[in-house]
């Protein structure tokens, strides 16, 4: 079978940076390439598609509309090999993988499941970069992003959170009854599932003069309820291991909705490295979701 006709890699890379410096000595200059080598590619490669590429006016080199649609496909084709030749190499190795997640998840969820993943990946390396609150309308420069919102859906998202929302406390605040009306109140602001949502699905609603204690971390809020000061709003993926291990106890069978969820925002296809895969396929199978 005869491969699709495809033209030299120097045209389409000379073709690529004249684009995008706007100038055939600019691209000359980032080529190590003499302007005439960089015009008589352009030429050469415009006579093999049968298309005008660029239009050279006095000073000024703009490129056509053949030319701006031609654009994207190569550049993402040289995105393409670069990280496939990466991944072959495995150029990244060694290098910190820099995730980026709120504080809550990072302590309860990422940090207790570390070892698995170094036993997994031990020529692994991250760099973990924590925020209270979530950074999705922020630049990013992490490699790999968990965020925690409403409603995140998209291309490279990835829901990894389904959870309900209940009160916990110590063992020691449940002895003596852990009871909501007289334990203190704790609970992480600005969460959509809280003390009020919670108490209307019992049909109740907080007594008169009764506060709630706000946190601005789940990390703060939690380690009040551990520590014996009252019961906490907490949901099932940031409290697994402290439910399995018994520092923290259900004070309460009841349980809401959590409207919020996390989700893992994956590289591009272009950006993705070993490590970042690795990272990703991992997250997905602690989650319980597929990795395809």
């Amino acid at each position: 079978m005869a491969r699709d006709p495809l033209p030299p890699l120097n045209w389409l890379r000379a073709f690529e940076a004249s684009a995008r410096h706007l100038s055939f000595t600019g691209a000359a200059q980032e080529l190590n390439m003499t302007q005439s080598a960089i015009s008589q590619q352009i030429k050469s490669l415009e006579n093999y598609l049968g298309r005008t590429l660029f239009v050279r006016r006095t000073r000024v080199l703009q490129v056509t509309d053949a030319g701006l649609n031609y654009l994207p496909t190569v550049q993402e084709a040289f995105a393409t090999l670069s990280a496939g030749t990466r991944a072959l190499i495995g150029g990244d190795k060694g290098k910190a993988l820099t995730v980026q997640c709120n504080l809550a998840f990072s302590v309860f969820w990422l940090a207790p499941r570390l070892p698995k993943l170094l036993s997994l990946h031990p020529w692994l390396t991250l760099d973990i970069v924590t925020s209270l609150w979530d950074q999705s309308r922020n630049e990013s420069n992490s490699d790999v992003e968990v965020r925690f919102g409403l409603d995140l859906e998209g291309e490279r998202m990835s829901r990894l959170s389904n959870d309900t929302c209940f009160p916990v406390c110590s063992p020691e605040v449940l002895e003596r009854g852990g009871d909501w009306h007289s334990e203190a109140l704790f609970d992480c602001g600005g969460i959509l599932a809280n003390w009020e949502s919670w108490l209307a699905g019992l049909g109740e609603k907080l007594p008169e003069g009764k506060v709630v204690n706000f946190a601005t971390t789940y990390v703060i809020s939690l380690a009040a309820a551990q520590s014996g000061a009252g019961l906490a709003l907490a949901h099932d993926c940031i409290v697994t291991e402290q439910l399995a291990a018994g520092t923290l106890v259900r004070a309460h069978a009841a349980s809401i909705p959590m409207l919020e969820a996390y989700y893992l925002m994956e590289p591009t296809r272009q950006n993705a490295t070993p490590a970042s895969r690795a990272f990703v396929e991992w997250v997905k199978a602690e989650a319980g979701l597929s990795s395809g």
